[in-house]
C-alpha cells in the first residue's frame, strides 16, 4: 500500500503512526484532538480498527464533501477485496446475504430503485403532521421519570423515545413494538469470529432476524397505509427481493432509532460541558432549531460513514488507494474543520450558516434527517423545559462511551434535576 507522504515533524506538525489506531477509551471519549492532528497532516490516512480492519479515513471538510459525492466510490460489499473481507465480513452467512443488502450497501441504479420506497414516509411535510404525536410520546416518557433526580436519561428516555416515534412513522404495531429488544441493535457493532462475545452476538442476530420475519408476516396478513405495509406489497409485486425487504426492515429498525438515541446523549453532554450555551438555550428556547444543527455539527452520533470502495486503484486527494480497500469518511472530523467552520471547537448555538455533514451528503444523505431533526428538537426542548436544573450526576470522566466503531453515544447518562414539571 502507498500511504500519503507526510511532512517532517516540526513544532507545529506531528508524524502520525501508520496506520493510525482508532480505538480505546481516550479516543472514544474525545476523538477531536486526534482528528485535528490528522487534518493538519493531510486529508487521507490509513487507519486501524479494533477488528483488525485497515481502512482509508478522509478527515477534512472539502475532502469529505468530495468523497461523499465521488461516483468512483461505491458502497456494495461486492467491491471489497480479499484483505477487507478477511476482517470486515463480520456478520456470518446466511445472515450477511439476507440482512446486509439495504440502502447503505447499494449503488445506483439499485440504490435509486430501493430508496424511492422509503422517501415518502420521511418527508418534512409528513413529519410536520406528526409533531403533536411526537411531543405526546416525549411527555409520556418524562411523566414516568422520578419527581426529582437522579435518573438515567438513557434508560428513562433516550433509549425509548426514538423507537416509539419510529414505530408510529413506519407502522410497527404496538404489540410488536413492545417486544423489540434494544440489544438486537448491537448486531451492527463488530464482533469478530474469535471474540469471546461472539456467541451472544449470534444469539442477538438470530433473535432480530426472527423478529423481522414476524413483522413481515404480520404486515402481509394485516396490510395498512404505512411504510412497512408498502415494502411488503413491493415484495409481493416482485419489485423487491425477500433479502432486500428483510434488509430494509433491518435498516429501519436499527439505523432508524439507535443513532437518535445516541445523538440525544451527545447533545446533552455537549450542553453540560458548555453551561453558558445550556443557560442560553433555556432562556431562548426559540433558538432550538438552530441549536440542534450546531449540536449535530459539534458532536455527531454518526461519527464515521460505512465503507466505500474503488472498483480500480484510484487517487484520493493525493493518496493512492488500492481497489477494494475500504474508504471511510469521518463526519465528525469534517464538521470540526477550521477551514469551513470558524472556531470549530466552540459550541455556538447561533452559528449560521452551518453546512455540517452530520447526515452525510449526496445520494446516501440520510432519508430520515427530517424525522431525526424533529425528534431532537422535541426531546431536548421537553427535557430542558420539564426538568429545571438538569445537570450531570457523575463527573465527566466517569461517562462511559459506547465502543461502537462508527457511532458516538453513551449507554447511560445519570442526571440530576430540581423537580419534574
Amino acid at each position: 500500500m502507498t500511504t500519503q507522504q507526510q511532512p517532517p515533524a516540526t513544532d507545529d506538525t506531528e508524524t502520525l503512526p501508520d496506520p493510525v489506531p482508532l480505538y480505546g477509551c481516550p479516543y472514544k471519549s474525545n476523538p477531536y484532538p486526534l482528528y485535528e492532528r490528522m487534518r493538519d497532516v493531510g486529508p487521507v490516512h490509513r487507519v486501524l480498527f479494533p477488528s483488525g480492519v485497515n481502512a482509508w479515513l478522509v478527515t477534512g471538510y472539502e475532502a469529505a464533501h468530495a468523497a461523499l459525492n465521488d461516483d468512483r466510490l461505491g458502497k456494495s460489499h461486492d467491491r471489497g477485496n480479499e484483505r477487507w473481507r478477511a476482517r470486515a465480513s463480520i456478520m456470518p452467512e446466511p445472515q450477511h446475504s439476507q440482512l446486509q443488502v439495504h440502502l447503505l450497501h447499494q449503488d445506483p441504479p439499485k440504490h435509486t430503485h430501493m430508496r424511492r420506497f422509503v422517501t415518502d414516509a420521511f418527508t418534512p411535510r409528513r413529519i410536520d403532521g406528526l409533531l403533536s404525536r411526537i411531543q405526546q410520546l416525549a411527555d409520556t416518557l418524562v411523566d414516568a421519570l422520578p419527581d426529582t433526580g437522579p435518573a438515567d436519561l438513557v434508560g428513562g428516555f433516550a433509549a425509548h423515545f426514538p423507537f416509539r416515534v419510529l414505530a408510529e412513522v413506519i407502522g410497527l404495531p404496538g404489540e410488536l413494538a413492545a417486544r423489540f429488544d434494544r440489544d438486537w441493535g448491537k448486531v451492527v457493532q463488530p464482533v469478530g469470529p474469535t471474540d469471546p462475545g461472539r456467541p451472544l452476538y449470534e444469539v442477538r442476530l438470530h433473535g432480530l432476524q426472527s423478529y423481522i420475519a414476524e413483522v413481515v408476516a404480520h404486515k402481509r396478513e394485516h396490510p395498512e397505509d404505512d411504510l412497512l405495509s408498502s415494502l411488503v406489497a413491493a415484495r409481493e409485486r416482485s419489485e423487491l427481493s425477500q433479502e432486500e425487504l428483510d434488509s430494509m426492515v433491518f435498516q429501519l429498525l436499527v439505523a432508524g432509532q439507535e443513532p437518535v438515541t445516541n445523538q440525544i446523549t451527545t447533545a446533552l453532554i455537549a450542553l453540560f460541558r458548555n453551561p453558558d450555551a445550556l443557560d442560553r438555550l433555556r432562556a431562548e428556547p426559540w433558538l432550538m432549531p438552530r441549536a440542534v444543527e450546531e449540536l449535530l455539527r459539534y458532536d455527531s452520533a454518526f461519527e464515521l460513514t460505512t465503507w466505500r470502495f474503488f472498483a480500480e486503484d484510484g487517487d484520493l486527494h493525493g493518496t493512492e488507494v488500492p481497489a477494494g480497500d475500504s474508504v471511510i469518511v469521518s463526519l465528525c472530523a469534517a464538521n470540526r474543520d477550521p477551514r469551513r467552520f470558524p472556531q470549530p471547537d466552540e459550541l455556538d448555538l447561533g452559528r449560521s450558516p452551518n453546512p455540517h455533514l452530520a447526515f452525510g451528503h449526496g445520494i446516501h444523505f440520510c432519508p430520515g434527517a427530517a424525522l431525526a431533526r424533529a425528534e431532537l428538537r422535541i426531546a431536548l426542548g421537553t427535557l430542558l423545559a420539564r426538568l429545571p436544573g438538569l445537570r450531570p450526576a457523575v463527573p465527566d470522566e466517569d461517562i462511559e462511551w459506547i465502543p461502537a466503531v462508527l457511532g458516538r453515544g453513551t449507554n447511560h447518562l445519570p442526571v440530576s434535576y430540581d423537580r419534574r414539571l
